[in-house]
């Protein structure tokens, strides 16, 4: 009989996303908890008696009890799905922490919370899990060590569940918080070594993965919003791993050029058609160029105004979008007087780079063409 697991991890439920609107937070908040639902659902459909969460199940310690029992609500419905849940760098075993709490008051018949390093067997699938739960933030001993002599029956197909991670970015692999030895599984007899820690999912070797978040949370995240289907044959069998959807969002990033009208509308335009449904994308949107102010303020309208509305969030970095002022412009805000001799005096400061208030100056001059342009549209 083909063993079968669902694979994954750093759910975070309660994180706070800074960057956005409070409405939009709780969009994302909401979806972390639905892809729990998700999960389940795949795991039916896919044949999965066990889904194992690789760490951080919770952003924080500090969770209030509505935040900590709505996960373990989604799987208390599931009552064939087995849950295996391990404390990870964002919420470690604490004594008296939340998992002590969780424990104490109770949680679903079909939740197994992994607080301990020692195997536990489930003869009738035929396999263990083998936990590396954290205790700390931050650790530098290597979590999965003691699986190299953990005691399991032969024949039993050894799973090690961890946080972590396998790749050191100094001369020392030692020194890293919560380094896992890549070679865990041969030194281990593990036959799959479920990982969690990076957020995009990322194959180490045939029998290492990182499954990565269930609902991506960030735009530099490769491979988001997913799970793994891992199945095994026997102890001695390579995984078959096959990655699953789970999450709702997308994030995706734009880089563009734009420098006249006509880049504007291309660029609405390939932002409209960034998918079927926009409300269930976020957008990072890069633009340089140079423009003149009439095509400066068309970017507000059409790309700040209108297409944003159409996303769950939009993002500009507009900060490489130079404005390049035409006499049209500088006519718009007037023709003589002292008006427009500040106007002058702001472009040619503007255009000025080594000026080290050229960019200040460009920025007033297109807050006085804005404010200009405001004030007859009021005379009208």
């Amino acid at each position: 009989m083909v063993l079968r697991l669902i694979h994954t991890s750093d759910w975070q439920i309660g994180k706070v996303f800074r960057f956005v609107d409070d409405g939009t937070t709780g969009l994302l908040q909401e979806a972390r908890l639905a892809a729990v639902t998700r999960l389940a659902e795949q795991a039916v459909k896919h044949g999965a008696g066990h889904i194992l969460v690789a760490g951080d199940v919770y952003d924080m310690e500090a969770l209030s009890p509505r935040s900590l029992n709505q996960p373990l609500e989604r799987m208390r419905k599931f009552e064939k799905v087995t849950w295996h849940l391990m404390p990870g760098n964002h919420d470690p075993h604490r004594p008296h922490g939340l998992w002590d709490q969780l424990l104490r008051r109770g949680v679903p018949d079909n939740v197994i919370v992994h607080v301990n390093s020692e195997p536990r067997i489930f003869e009738t699938d035929g396999f263990a899990v083998l936990p590396a739960p954290l205790q700390y933030r931050r650790t530098l001993q290597d979590p999965t060590a003691y699986m190299d002599d953990a005691d399991v029956p032969d024949g039993i197909i050894r799973i090690g569940l961890a946080h972590g991670t396998v790749t050191g970015f100094g001369s020392d692999d030692k020194d890293v918080p919560n380094y896992i030895n890549p070679d865990r599984p041969q030194s281990a007899g593990l036959a799959y070594l479920a990982l969690g820690d990076w957020h995009g999912q990322k194959k180490i070797n045939n029998r290492i993965w990182y499954s990565g978040t269930h609902e991506t949370d960030a735009f530099d995240v490769d491979g988001g919003g997913q799970a793994l289907l891992v199945e095994l044959e026997n102890a001695a069998a390579l995984p078959v791993v096959s990655p699953v959807d789970t999450g709702r969002y997308r994030w995706k990033t734009y880089r563009e050029q734009i420098n006249i009208r006509e880049d504007i509308d291309s660029l609405a335009t390939i932002l409209r058609g960034s998918g079927d449904d926009l409300n269930r994308i976020l957008v990072r949107l890069y633009v340089e160029g140079a423009v003149s102010l009439q095509d400066r303020q068309y970017f507000e309208e059409q790309i700040i105004e209108q297409v944003s509305a159409a996303f769950c969030y939009l993002r500009v970095d507009d900060t490489r979008l130079f404005p390049s002022p035409s006499e049209e412009d500088l006519d718009q805000i007037d023709r003589g007087g002292f008006v427009r001799t500040a106007a002058d005096i702001l472009k040619q400061k503007s255009d000025d780079t080594s000026d080290p208030e050229h960019e200040i100056a460009a920025l007033a001059l297109q807050r006085l063409y804005v404010e200009h342009m405001k004030l007859q549209t009021r005379s009208q």
